[in-house]
């Protein structure tokens, strides 16, 4: 069992960061002084409705963003007021998305695909290669290499979005509503993958609007009007492979 204790580091820090929009001559509060904390090895929710701020928070944490005022540490770099090609390399450097949608180019093959951020790496084509392999097998898609996404299900393209993600090794997994497109039986696969790459140790953290997805976190933080309403250990993990050995025991 993997010791966790060895994790006790932030590499996720927030302090009283706040994002303004302005829309015309309306300002739109979307974050409001949000400090959170996310440790090395956290596996960790950020959920909420419509317009609560959780999409906001995921774009900041996400380097897509910066905050308006305050400050934000990732991996020990204050990159809140990073520019855009600053924060490009960051994101290439430290975080592995993976999407509602897959975002995967519809004419390239797997291993294409999950060897695109080594490119910008500046690996060249063996050690892309050799990486985007050792991805795919992480999780279970070496036999799907050659194959592109419209020769895939939804579950398998899911799969190699998050190889992709996590090819270049990155400091966090960051996945924003990662089963809002597949069937049940696909999107407790997906969690599954997601169980076992914590076991492992690493940070994930997972944006949702749905209760019954944050609960496979191991933390649940809450956002409300722009506002942490409830930042909480889950006492109550749902575990996917349970679920998974429940739904084939139906069929």
């Amino acid at each position: 069992m993997l010791n966790r204790y060895i994790f006790n580091m932030e590499i996720i820090k927030t302090t009283n960061i706040s994002r303004r929009y302005v829309m015309g001559e309306e300002i739109i509060q979307a974050l409001k002084d949000v400090s959170i904390s996310v440790n090395r090895g956290e596996y960790v929710a950020f959920m909420g409705p419509s317009g609560s701020g959780k999409s906001t928070l995921m774009n900041i944490v996400g380097c897509l963003d910066t905050p308006t005022s305050g400050q934000y540490i990732l991996n020990n770099q204050d990159v809140s007021q990073m520019t855009e090609n600053e924060l490009a390399t960051v994101r290439n450097k430290e975080i592995g998305f993976v999407f509602q949608t897959f975002n995967l180019l519809p004419r390239q093959s797997s291993l294409e695909n999950v060897a695109l951020p080594l490119i910008y790496a500046g690996y060249n084509k063996a050690d892309r290669i050799e990486k985007a392999m050792l991805a795919l097998k992480g999780v279970g898609l070496e036999n799907r290499a050659g194959h592109k996404p419209n020769e895939l299900s939804g579950g398998q393209r899911q799969r190699v979005a998050i190889a992709r993600a996590l090819v270049n090794d990155p400091s966090i997994l960051l996945a924003d509503e990662p089963t809002g497109n597949l069937d049940t039986k696909t999107s407790y696969e997906i969690m599954d993958l997601f169980d076992q790459l914590y076991s492992k140790g690493n940070t994930i953290v997972m944006v949702t609007h749905e209760d019954d997805i944050a609960q496979y976190a191991h933390r649940i933080v809450r956002l409300r009007d722009g506002l942490v309403e409830t930042d909480k250990i889950n006492p109550n993990v749902k575990q996917a492979k349970e679920l998974m050995m429940n739904l084939k025991s139906q069929d």
